[in-house]
């Protein structure tokens, strides 16, 4: 078989490019960088600035992680003429219908088309639905570089795994599907992957089998966390605590570990509608898909109904009382605000005419401000009425029952979406709820 791409890459005679340097491709990049000459390509002239000064824009990696890397940073498109082996790691998000959004993809195939040449490889990362890569990206680059494709160029495609904010899963220690356009392109990309991916490489049958892999992932976790949200709903009608009902039934060897909560992000809140999308077009209406995609969209909105109905219930008005969330970001420890589902609870308190107030160690709060229409503030300021504890940020974990019973010294509802704080059930002055 013909490695001749794997072959000029570890020899360095020619380089490896990455389109898009967000909380994906940036890790990648640099991972690479320790083993080939890299050319690390985004649109935004303000985050390249912030990398060549050895700063991740994501703030997910030390500076220490940029040191012995071969690799230029730009966002000129020049810089990519002379790279031979393109890996695309944009974002694809959903618009506000719920549908796919390959602008970002699409604009990346634009780029990379304009500088492709002969013999060049093009690896998607992006997540999408099965049949993207071929059907909607290879047309662009055939196009735009006047190129044949599998003739004179050749694509792959290997899903991006990164858990943001996870220290333990990283690039090299999560085991990487691959895929090619044809037998020798499979086989040179997964080469390449296997420099910096310790965990070795999967070889997927094809490109869209890699695709429909990476797509089912999260849409079993959306699904599942869907279920228990649900049964949370149920429990809650019955009177019985939620996380007392899974610590019971976790005690059976087969039981999946599955929590209430408010499902956001750029993976499980987003990757379903990709699927359901494709799964449309071949005339085919995803029911347990979509229904779970419903259930876990509505939660925001179901935490901020309850915690005002409980305020009700305490005997106060409701247009005089305060409420204070505690997280901003799409989970824990991490400062991506990324279609995080707290602005759901924000947006259904503030209907009922309450005040509110969010906190977020991590959440920047111009960036909040510019998505959501609200910012964060640096710090309480008690008194509430009710306290929302919504991202389990590390620096909230061991905070004692009077942190909360002084943000709230008239009594109060304290609401636990994570159930992360079920000492506080034991307060006096304070209504304990959780999902």
């Amino acid at each position: 078989m013909n490695m001749d791409m794997y072959n000029k890459l570890v020899n360095k005679e020619v380089k490896l490019g990455v389109i898009g340097l967000g909380y994906v491709g940036l890790p990648i990049a640099l991972e690479f960088a320790k083993k080939l000459k890299v050319v690390g390509f985004d649109i935004n002239q303000d985050r390249v600035d912030l990398m060549k000064n050895n700063i991740d824009p994501s703030k997910e990696l030390d500076s220490s992680e940029f040191e012995n890397s071969d690799i230029l940073f730009t966002a000129n498109p020049e810089d990519l003429k002379d790279v031979s082996f393109y890996i695309i790691a944009v974002p694809t998000p959903i618009d506000d219908s719920n549908l796919p959004n390959l602008k970002p993809l699409i604009g990346a195939s634009t780029t990379v088309g304009k500088v492709l040449s002969k013999g060049d490889y093009v690896v998607y990362e992006s997540t999408v639905y099965p049949g993207c890569t071929e059907e909607d990206c290879v047309p662009v680059l055939e196009e735009l570089s006047g190129l044949k494709f599998n003739e004179d160029f050749k694509v792959g495609y290997s899903p991006e795994r990164i858990n943001p904010g996870d220290k333990e899963h990283t690039l090299a220690s999560i085991v990487k599907v691959s895929s090619g356009s044809c037998p020798e392109s499979a086989e040179n990309i997964a080469k390449t992957y296997e420099l910096v991916v310790e965990a070795g490489v999967h070889r997927a049958a094809s490109i869209m089998v890699a695709e429909a892999a990476k797509i089912i992932e999260n849409t079993q976790r959306d699904v599942n966390i869907a279920l228990v949200n649900e049964l949370s709903i149920i429990f809650n009608r019955l009177g019985i605590n939620t996380y007392d009902v899974l610590e019971a039934a976790g005690t059976k060897w087969n039981f999946l570990k599955f929590f209430p909560g408010l499902v956001g992000g750029h993976c499980i809140g987003v990757d379903p509608y990709y699927l359901t999308h494709k799964a449309k077009q071949t005339g085919y209406h995803a029911k347990i898909i979509n229904s779970g995609r419903y259930v876990n969209d509505s939660m925001g909105f179901y935490v901020g109904k309850q915690t005002v109905k409980k305020i009700i219930a305490q005997g106060k008005r409701v247009m005089d009382s305060k409420v204070l969330i505690m997280g901003a970001t799409f989970k824990e420890d991490v400062s991506d605000i990324r279609n995080s589902k707290v602005i759901d609870v924000v947006r259904e308190i503030e209907s009922f005419s309450v005040h509110v107030d969010v906190v977020d160690p991590f959440a920047d709060p111009d960036e909040v401000y510019e998505e959501y229409g609200y910012k964060t503030k640096p710090e309480a300021n008690a008194p509430y009425d009710a306290v929302i504890a919504a991202v389990n940020h590390s620096e909230y974990k061991d905070l004692p029952t009077s942190y909360f019973e002084n943000l709230m010294p008239n009594g109060g509802v304290f609401v636990d979406i994570k159930g992360s704080f079920k000492n506080v059930a034991n307060s006096d002055s304070l209504e304990y709820w959780s999902l």
